[in-house]
């Protein structure tokens, strides 16, 4: 697993520690995700800040968030076979958690910072950027890729309305498995939405969606 992460572990119970769920107990990796997820935003950001010196920082925002999103990380974990070596408590393997984006992406971020303690910033820059070496390449394609509540947003301040509300409505499902419900709606417009997915930012990018197809037909697709 050293060879496809391209990084050998002085201390190999941080790569342990990163790859166990929090469905194993408290000695999880929760607080390496943490520091890796403001790692990986750093590492990102420095590359797209000097790659395109054009940018605005709206499309250098857009641009970092495509790349560093759920299912970017977990495409990435399924290249590295994470999946093969995540330690999950008994319901999570039953119920497939190895599977789960929400779980591969977690545990490329920890393996970022476990990286990062073993040795340094440099080290973890480096071998993050080898993961990331096919995205960073076809950046361009996706500068103006605007996710449906940037869309929403820049709609609305283009018109000088009110920003939409997102609210959540409902979870359902066991913990390590839930579904949210969230609705949108515009205080200067008519119209609600409601969307669901496996996270509060899925949920809110699905209501945003609905609103524009709904409500605001002219805006650029």
């Amino acid at each position: 697993m050293q060879k496809k992460l391209h990084y050998t572990f002085k201390n190999e119970s941080l790569l342990t520690n990163a790859l166990t769920h929090r469905s194993i107990g408290n000695n999880n990796n929760e607080r390496l995700e943490f520091l890796g997820d403001s790692l990986l935003n750093c590492i990102i950001a420095e590359v797209l800040f000097h790659k395109f010196p054009q940018a605005t920082e709206g499309e250098l925002s857009r641009m970092r968030a495509n790349l560093v999103k759920q299912e970017s990380l977990a495409m990435i974990a399924r290249d590295l076979e994470l999946g093969n070596h995540i330690r999950l408590g008994t319901g999570e393997l039953k119920s497939g958690g190895w599977r789960r984006d929400s779980i591969l992406a977690d545990a490329v971020e920890a393996i970022i910072a476990a990286i990062y303690l073993d040795t340094d910033f440099l080290a973890c820059q480096t071998t993050v950027l080898i993961w990331f070496e096919n995205k960073l390449a076809n950046i361009t394609e996706i500068i103006d890729d605007k996710d449906a509540k940037t869309k929403l947003q820049e709609y609305l301040q283009a018109r000088k309305l009110a920003l939409p509300i997102y609210e959540l409505l409902k979870t359902e499902g066991l913990e390590h498995n839930q579904i949210f419900y969230v609705w949108c709606r515009v205080p200067d417009l008519n119209g609600e939405t409601e969307g669901h997915g496996q996270s509060r930012r899925h949920a809110e990018q699905m209501a945003a969606e609905k609103y524009l197809q709904e409500n605001a037909h002219d805006i650029k697709k």
